[in-house]
C-alpha cells in the first residue's frame, strides 16, 4: 500500500510539473502577449546573441522535446507504471527537470540574465542525474526506452548546448571587449567538452538520444557562425 501511495504521488507530481512547464512555455514564448524569447533580455538569448548561439532553426527541437515529455507524462500516469522501480527512482527528478524548464522561461521574461544561467545550470545538473539513474535501471520495454530514455535524453542533449549558449550570452553582456580576441580558442574548447558530454551520456545509457540532440545543436551552431552574426573568423 505504501509503495502504491508513493507511486500515485509521483505520478501526480509529474502531471503537475508538466502542466507548469507547458503554461510557463506559453507565457515565456509570448503566447499571451509580450516579446518572443528572441527579444527577451535585449536580444541576448537570440540566435545572434553570442558567439556560441545556434542558428534559429535549431530551436525547433523544443517541439520534439515537449512532445516527448508530454507523451512520457501520460504514459507514466498509467497504472502499470505506478509501482515500477525505474519510475520510482527517476520520476521525481524528471518532474524537477520540467519545473526548471518552465522556470527558465519565466526567469528569462521577468528577471535577469545571470539568473537564467543559474536556472539552466540547475536544469542541466538535474538532467545529468536523470541520465545516471537511467543508466542503472534498464528499460523494461520499447515504450519505456522511447518515452523515458528518448525524451529525457533529447532534453539533456539539447540543454547541454543551451547552457553553453546561455552562459555565453551572459558573458557577452559583461565581459571586457578584449576577451573577444580569444573567442575562437575558448569556443573550440567548450564545444569539445560538450561533444564529450553528449557522447558519454549516450554511451552510459546505451541510448543515442543525448548524442543526437547534442549533434543537432552543434551543427546549427556551426551554421549560425558561418552564415549569421557574429561570424566565426576564417583562417587566413
Amino acid at each position: 500500500m505504501e509503495s502504491r501511495t508513493r507511486g500515485i504521488v509521483r505520478q501526480s507530481l509529474t502531471i503537475a510539473a508538466a502542466s507548469f512547464m507547458l503554461i510557463a512555455a506559453a507565457v515565456g514564448a509570448g503566447a499571451f502577449g509580450g516579446a518572443s524569447v528572441d527579444d527577451l533580455q535585449d536580444g541576448a538569448l537570440s540566435a545572434q546573441g553570442s558567439y556560441l548561439a545556434p542558428a534559429g532553426p535549431a530551436f525547433s527541437i523544443w517541439s520534439l522535446i515537449y512532445l516527448g515529455l508530454i507523451a512520457y507524462t501520460v504514459w507514466q500516469a498509467l497504472p502499470a507504471q505506478r509501482q515500477d522501480d525505474r519510475q520510482q527512482a527517476v520520476g521525481g527528478w524528471i518532474a524537477a527537470s520540467m519545473v526548471l524548464n518552465g522556470l527558465w522561461l519565466v526567469t528569462a521574461r521577468y528577471l535577469t540574465l545571470w539568473l537564467t544561467v543559474l536556472v539552466i545550470a540547475a536544469l542541466l545538473a538535474v538532467l545529468a542525474r536523470i541520465i545516471v539513474i537511467l543508466g542503472r535501471f534498464p528499460a523494461r520495454n520499447l515504450a519505456d526506452r522511447v518515452l523515458t530514455d528518448g525524451a529525457n535524453g533529447l532534453h539533456f542533449g539539447w540543454v547541454t548546448i543551451a547552457t553553453v549558449a546561455n552562459t555565453a550570452a551572459w558573458l557577452t553582456q559583461i565581459a571586457p571587449e578584449d576577451w573577444a580576441e580569444a573567442a575562437d580558442a575558448w569556443a573550440v574548447a567548450v564545444l569539445v567538452v560538450v561533444l564529450v558530454i553528449g557522447a558519454a551520456a549516450a554511451w552510459f545509457t546505451r541510448r543515442i538520444a543525448p548524442a543526437l540532440a547534442t549533434a543537432w545543436g552543434l551543427s546549427w551552431l556551426a551554421v549560425g557562425r558561418l552564415t549569421g552574426s557574429p561570424r566565426a573568423r576564417r583562417p587566413r
